[in-house]
Order: C-alpha cells, then sequence, then structure tokens
C-alpha cells in the first residue's frame, strides 16, 4: 500500500488540507449524498459523481479497500431543500399522473445510465431510502427523547441541543438559516423534521405509520440512517454538493451527534464521519442548468448536440473539484478535441501487452501523476502527467501503455476501451448520413488530387450547406465534423 501521507484531502468541517488516515486501516469507507430521483439528473448535478468517482479511484489506488455508498432519495425530499413545500416525488407523480413507484424507478434508470456514460464506476452499494424506513423509525425513536419535539406537522429536531450546530456550514445567524422557512411552533429557526406526518384529509402515495402518526421521513434522517447502518460512525469520508453543505449536510451531523454522542465537533468523527467533502457548482450563464428551465442542460442533450459524454467528463477534470467550471459549448469542444487527441496516442498502443510501467524514463510521469491526485485530487495537474507519458519518445511501448493504463484507472476517461469511431457521434437533428458524407468527401478528395478546385469547393459548400463542417489539414485526421 502506498504511504498514507501521499494522500492529503481538504475537509469542509475543518476547512483544513488534511492527511486521510482512515478510521479502519486498510480501509476507506466512503458516503455520497445521490439523486433525488423525481426528474432526469442535469449535468451540474452529475459533477458531483464525477468527483466522487475520482475520489473513489484514488483511494483504490493507493491501496486501500474501498467501501462506496451512494443512495438514491425516492421519498421525503421537498421542493425547497427544507421545510417547506411539496415532497418532490409527490409533486411529479401527481404532474406525470403516474405512480410515485413508477416515477422512481424510471429517473432511477435514467440516472444509471448516466452513470454507466460518464464511465462512473457502480459503488458497492445502492441505498435505496424507501427500503430503510424500519430503521429510520427506529433512528428518530432513539434520539427523540433528548433532542425532538413533535408539532401538529411532525416530529422536529432542536438544533440547541447538540454542540456546534452549522460549523460545517459557517453560516449560522441569530435568524437562523435563511433558505429555512418558518413552521408555526418550531423552537428555533434552524430546527428541521424529522418525521412529517401526513395532513389530516390527505392521502400520499407512500407513507408509513410511526409513533407520531402516518407520514415519511424527513430527508435529512434518510443519509444519516443509510450511512450509519451501511459503514458504521464514524466512516471516513461524506462527499455531496457545495448546496449540501449549507442546510443537508449540517442537519445529518446534528442527527449523527444525537445518535452517537453529544459532543463538539473540534473532534471530526463526533459528525459521524471524519472527512467532509464538497464539489464546487458547474456554472452555466444562460439560466439552463435549473431543471424548471425546460429543455435544462442534462447528459442526453449533449450526445443529441454529437458530444461524447465522456468529453464532459474531460471538462470536469480539466479544472480542480474545488473551483467553479464554466459550462459553454465551446469549453465542451475543446475538451473532446483533447480526449481525441489522448485516444488516438492510446490507439497506437492497442496492439501492445502492456509490461513495467517503471521505466526509467516514465518514473518522473508516474510520480508527478501520483504526487498531484494524492494533493487533493488535482486532476488537472494528474492529465497533463498522463498527457507526458502518451507523448513521450524513445519508451518501451509495453511500459509506456502500463503507465498510461495506470493513470487512466484514477481518471477514468476509458483510453483503451473507446476510439474515434466511438467519439463521432451524430447529432440529433442532422439529416445527412455518415455514409453520404463520406461518399462526398471520397469525391473531394479525388477532385483535390486532381487539382480540380472548383469542384472541390462546390463539394465543400455541398455539404456546409447539409450542416457538416470540412476541416482540411485537421491535425487530429478526423476531417469533417457535423456542425
Amino acid at each position: 500500500m502506498t504511504d498514507t501521507a501521499s494522500l492529503t484531502l481538504f475537509n469542509s468541517l475543518t476547512r483544513q488540507i488534511e492527511p486521510f488516515q482512515p478510521v479502519h486501516p486498510g480501509e476507506a469507507r466512503v458516503y455520497t449524498c445521490g439523486p433525488t430521483v423525481y426528474n432526469y439528473p442535469h449535468i451540474g448535478n452529475m459533477r458531483a459523481y464525477v468527483f466522487a468517482d475520482v475520489l473513489g479511484r484514488t483511494l483504490s489506488h493507493k491501496g486501500y479497500a474501498l467501501t462506496h455508498v451512494i443512495n438514491i432519495t425516492d421519498v421525503g425530499h421537498l421542493t425547497d431543500d427544507a421545510d417547506a413545500g411539496e415532497d418532490k416525488m409527490e409533486k411529479m407523480a401527481r404532474a406525470q399522473a403516474q405512480s410515485i413507484w413508477d416515477i422512481a424507478e424510471h429517473y432511477t434508470q435514467a440516472y444509471w445510465a448516466d452513470i454507466a456514460a460518464l464511465n462512473i464506476r457502480p459503488p458497492a452499494k445502492w441505498s435505496i431510502a424507501t427500503h430503510y424506513v424500519p430503521q429510520m423509525i427506529a433512528f428518530a425513536e432513539k434520539i427523540a427523547p433528548n433532542h425532538c419535539y413533535e408539532l401538529e406537522s411532525g416530529l422536529y429536531f432542536d438544533v440547541s441541543t447538540v454542540s456546534d450546530y452549522g460549523r460545517l456550514a459557517r453560516a449560522v445567524t441569530e435568524d437562523g438559516e435563511g433558505r429555512i422557512e418558518a413552521v408555526e411552533g418550531k423552537r428555533n429557526a434552524a430546527d428541521f423534521a424529522i418525521w412529517r406526518k401526513t395532513p389530516a384529509g390527505e392521502t400520499r402515495q407512500m407513507e408509513w405509520d410511526s409513533p407520531w402518526g402516518r407520514g415519511a421521513p424527513g430527508w435529512h434522517l434518510e443519509c444519516s440512517v443509510m450511512s450509519g447502518d451501511l459503514l458504521g460512525f464514524p466512516f471516513d469520508i461524506h462527499t455531496g454538493g457545495i448546496d449540501h453543505r449549507e442546510i443537508h449536510h449540517p442537519n445529518e451531523i446534528a442527527q449523527n451527534q444525537a445518535f452517537c454522542c453529544t459532543n463538539g465537533l473540534d473532534v471530526p468523527t463526533n459528525s459521524g464521519a471524519k472527512i467532509w467533502m464538497h464539489n464546487n457548482f458547474l456554472v452555466e450563464r444562460s439560466g439552463k442548468m435549473s431543471k424548471s428551465s425546460g429543455e435544462f442542460l442534462r447528459l442526453q442533450l449533449l450526445i443529441d448536440k454529437g458530444y461524447h459524454p465522456l468529453s464532459y467528463r474531460m471538462m470536469c477534470l480539466q479544472a480542480h473539484y474545488r473551483s467553479e467550471l464554466e459550462f459553454s459549448w465551446e469549453n465542451l469542444s475543446a475538451a473532446l478535441v483533447r480526449l481525441k487527441r489522448m485516444i488516438m496516442a492510446a490507439d497506437r498502443l492497442a496492439e501492445v501487452a502492456p509490461g513495467d510501467a517503471r521505466s526509467p524514463k516514465l518514473v518522473p510521469m508516474l510520480d508527478a501523476f501520483d504526487e498531484a491526485i494524492g494533493e487533493d485530487l488535482n486532476t488537472a495537474v494528474a492529465l497533463t502527467a498522463l498527457e507526458d507519458v502518451l507523448a513521450a519518445k524513445k519508451v518501451d511501448p509495453a511500459a509506456k501503455r502500463a503507465a498510461a493504463e495506470t493513470m487512466d484507472a484514477v481518471l477514468g476517461l476509458d483510453l483503451f476501451g473507446t476510439n474515434r469511431a466511438n467519439l463521432r457521434i451524430r447529432p440529433k437533428a442532422a439529416q445527412v448520413t455518415e455514409v453520404e458524407i463520406e461518399a462526398v468527401l471520397a469525391r473531394r478528395k479525388q477532385a483535390r488530387a486532381d487539382k480540380d478546385f472548383a469542384a472541390s469547393d462546390a463539394l465543400r459548400d455541398e455539404l456546409s450547406a447539409q450542416g457538416v463542417e470540412v476541416m482540411d489539414g485537421d491535425p487530429l485526421g478526423w476531417e469533417w465534423r457535423l456542425a
């Protein structure tokens, strides 16, 4: 196993870079907040899972036995992420006049398809929230006497009963968290629902009997129960998007403190996890990141426009996970070109069996990669080290392939499982077929060979009228793309 000091990670709870020192020697236990399956995930959502995947791959690379859990939320998540509004699942089921179970199944499968398309490794366990309702009720029963109180609308957690509430968010004020809408009878503005009773006269599609009445668990309760049940408290790392850092994760932490102890967060393990990690936002200036915008930016839209999903993974890797990343079609195109170059270099090693990666010329590149990925997952620098390996001259091809495979196992670009033809995706709106394009290009190539430049230009114009951009002199040898 690699020395644990060679992996340092930024802990959102302490706001410090820390060496990774596992709770259980030789193991790494990681929990990632998964999707609420009421709609398709947008590409900003998917950045969180690319980040968590790189983290898991890095832990495996460093020699740890990884247990990674990602949850599927199919109940309890309200429309404003706090204590007001409708359950997102119930609202979508009504809007589409479908069973909530069918809604959950459809969007779970869509999410898993995106996971596969982005070459994200499946976790050891997908935990489905509705499978854990009995454990959620038992958890709530344990903490209720000392930490909760009941209102007509349900069971609420009193945040004043635990030390350091809100330290993760660093956003606590006398008025409480601004995104939490007031609920009549709450002792503190930041108090949150553990269990929501079904209002009199209403019927939910998903509801269960509990000591506090028939209803459903709160969103925050679900993750505490599933992470503790599957990984044990304390576990090593809890990940999620930066939007979870303000409400959802502080509330999880409060529940974990109540369940395990009532001690303060100067000891990070009292939070339930030793390290809390958050990826920053993907920023899109046109406003199409929101699911309320109609044709929002989901992975399938990128594919429909002719972009291979791994080009989006490449775009994510080019920025540090804690930095904001701006999405634009230009940035995505640049990421696709970079991916093409790397796959073409890998393709030249396709017939070579991997050998010993630590060829003297490659050792500095391997060490640079290991150092970069070990310094809080610096994928931008790690990518450069991989490109240096692929470009290295006068190196044993078997060693070169082995070194590239070692690096790609962490970055997950599938360089040796993808080829140029796979990356060329025909946009959904395109009418011309690839066979027709290639036939015209062959005629144009002959016209250029015959120095009949008028015919060559006419054929180029013919393709341009059909949305095909011919790229003369393209150093990548791709010759054309559908504009």
